[in-house]
Formats: C-alpha cells, structure tokens, sequence
C-alpha cells in the first residue's frame, strides 16, 4: 500500500488534483512502489523561492523542489517515508503556457518529477537525465495526454 497527500498552501483553486491522483496511482503501480508514503505541498513563487534559498542556497522561484526522507531507496526496510515534493502552481501554470501544453499536464509532470527524485533518479548528467526524462514521458503518456511536449 502507499499512502500520498496532497495540500494546497495557495489561495489558488487547483482544477487538476483528480488527474493528478490517476498519474500518481499509475507511476506507483509502474514504479512497483509499495509501503510508502509521500505528500506533494502546493506553494506560491515566494514560498517555494523561500524554500531554495534556505536549503539549496540558490536565491530564485523554481517550479518542484523534493526532499527525500530515505538516502537509498532501496533499502530493505518494512515501510517507507519517501519525502515531500513542493510544487509552485505559480511557476506550474506558467510553464504550461510556455511549454504550450496544459496545465495539467505541468502539473502532473512536476508531480511525477518530484516523486522520481524522491526514489534516488536524478538528472545530473545526460545518461541520468535521459533515463529520468523517459520514465517522465512514459508516465503522462500512460495516463493522460499523447501528445509529446518536450522539455530540456
């Protein structure tokens, strides 16, 4: 069984939380997740910029930040708590713009993205990024919709 939570920390109503939870069910039961839990904290550019500054020393609004609770995901242990992903719906709903697709497919991959990290992928060099990237892609075309956005 894994357990997720979702909060909303903005005054902003967020129309894709029931898409969010199929792709979050589906990356689940693709990524073979049991007995986990993690929680995905919506937050506004001044709180998730807060947020980078205090723990990553970088000064600046990001769209997901994600903070493991477990160094290695495979470690051998009966129930695991995976960490907290903080998305900016701000910077979500912008990106969709700019990325010309729909906010729920932003929001859906940031999510996705997050809980990625959250089980020890990163994107640090090409091969990691790649991978990453593909399991990203695999995830939202496997839940909503077909069309190929890209993103570097």
């Amino acid at each position: 069984m894994v357990k997720y939570e979702i909060f909303n920390e903005t005054k902003i109503v967020i129309n894709e939380i029931e898409d969010l939870k199929k792709v979050l069910d589906y990356a689940i039961k693709k990524e073979k997740i049991n007995n986990s839990e993690f929680n995905i904290i919506f937050v506004d550019n001044k709180t998730i910029k807060k947020l980078n500054k205090n723990y990553r020393n970088i000064d600046l609004e990001t769209d997901v930040i994600s903070f493991a609770l477990l160094d290695d995901f495979n470690i051998n242990i009966d129930y695991k708590l995976l960490g907290d992903i903080y998305i900016s719906i701000d910077k979500a709903y912008t990106q969709a713009l700019i990325f010309n697709h729909s906010k729920t497919r932003e929001v859906c991959f940031l999510a996705i993205h997050g809980l990625l990290h959250l089980l020890g992928y990163n994107h640090l060099t090409k091969e990691d990024k790649t991978i990453m990237r593909n399991k990203e892609e695999a995830i939202l075309n496997g839940t909503i919709e077909k069309n190929k956005t890209k993103r570097d």
